[in-house]
């Protein structure tokens, strides 16, 4: 099969053509259909993520068909269609498993890290951590449901009952969110780069109430704030956002180092916290809201040798929404594909 590797830290990916997976007792193995770029990925290619699995296939925004059962797998069907996320398995008996945290579990296995993932023909997966995918879009514009959708979705959740909330970037994950968050009746600001208007532009769209730049306040303190940009000075920067009470949560698996900041800005029962990975409830109740909940998923599709392009594409901003790499020519794809120009992977 034809698969983009990663060899080495730092190094572009490489298109090789490797055996095909086999899949392991409880595992089934996937025909995939499009993969989801990350900005994840980015921080493995940079090493900013500690000891990959290498040489390592990333990307675990994947959606496929079954397309062979391991030994003893019976929860799914040959030809089910299913997605595979970052969390790929957990150890089942610790603290946080059997609390239904296993997003925490020591010895998890993630997807496209520790794990070969998605930018391939095939892969394979436990059974136990593959979602079942509504029926209602294209393999295309589901893929970024898989890690964005997801962790927005858990910032979200994390962030408790809100009225006004506001999103520091505004890529793959929040422009998925924010439409999540209006039609639960929330108000959502937006701050993206310093003169970045494209973007605010974009968000105003979308329904933003307002959209400026992250060294900007809002016209209104916000109950909560999501931090969607690996950039650790926006924390100060949104603990003066919130009002009394407020909560700043980190969405990122990676961020750089936190300045300093007056206690100031912490008291009044502020808080501060991060969301680890995704747990299997998470994928579950999502997947059900996105089935009652339409969504604009904005997509900008590269074929597989093009992995490298859309990474590129990531690390500079350039991308509007999500990056989607094409892997096999499904039905549900070719009618999108009707309307992307694979050259430039934009829209028509």
């Amino acid at each position: 099969m034809r698969a983009m590797v990663l060899e080495e830290i730092g190094r572009p990916l490489i298109l090789r053509d490797i055996p095909c997976p086999e899949p392991k007792p409880s595992e089934v193995r996937i025909k995939i259909h499009a993969c989801g770029v990350c900005r994840t990925d980015l921080h493995i290619v940079d090493g900013e993520l500690p000891h990959p699995k290498l040489p390592l296939i990333l990307g675990h925004q994947v959606v496929g068909i079954i397309d062979k059962p391991g030994e003893d797998a019976s929860k799914h069907r040959i030809g089910d269609r299913v997605g595979v996320p970052w969390l790929g398995g957990c150890c089942h008996t610790c603290e946080f498993c059997v609390s239904g945290r296993e997003n925490l579990c020591d010895r998890a296995i993630y997807t496209g890290y520790m794990k070969d993932g998605g930018y391939a023909e095939y892969c394979t997966a436990h059974e136990d951590f593959v979602l079942e995918l509504p029926q209602n879009d294209d393999d295309l514009h589901t893929a970024p449901l898989l890690c964005a959708g997801l962790i927005g979705y858990r910032a979200f959740r994390l962030a408790g009952r809100t009225k006004t909330i506001g999103f520091y970037g505004f890529g793959s994950s929040a422009h998925i969110l924010i439409q999540v968050a209006l039609s639960l009746g929330c108000e959502v600001y937006v701050f993206t780069r310093p003169g970045d208007e494209k973007t605010q532009a974009f968000a105003r769209s979308l329904g933003a109430k307002w959209a400026g730049g992250s060294d900007q306040l809002p016209p209104v303190g916000l109950d909560a704030a999501l931090i969607f940009a690996p950039v650790g000075a926006l924390y100060p920067q949104a603990l003066k956002a919130v009002k009394k009470g407020g909560r700043v949560i980190s969405a990122g698996i990676h961020m750089s180092d936190i300045p300093s900041f007056p206690y100031e800005l912490l008291w009044e029962e502020r808080s501060l916290s991060s969301v680890a990975n995704l747990t299997r409830k998470d994928g579950v109740d999502f997947m059900q809201l996105v089935k009652k909940l339409p969504l604009k998923v904005s997509v900008n599709a590269f074929t597989l040798e093009k992995a490298n392009e859309a990474l590129t594409a990531i690390r500079r901003g350039t991308i509007e929404g999500s990056a989607v790499l094409i892997i096999h020519n499904s039905n549900r794809m070719k009618e999108c594909l009707k309307y992307f120009d694979l050259n430039s992977g934009e829209m028509l």
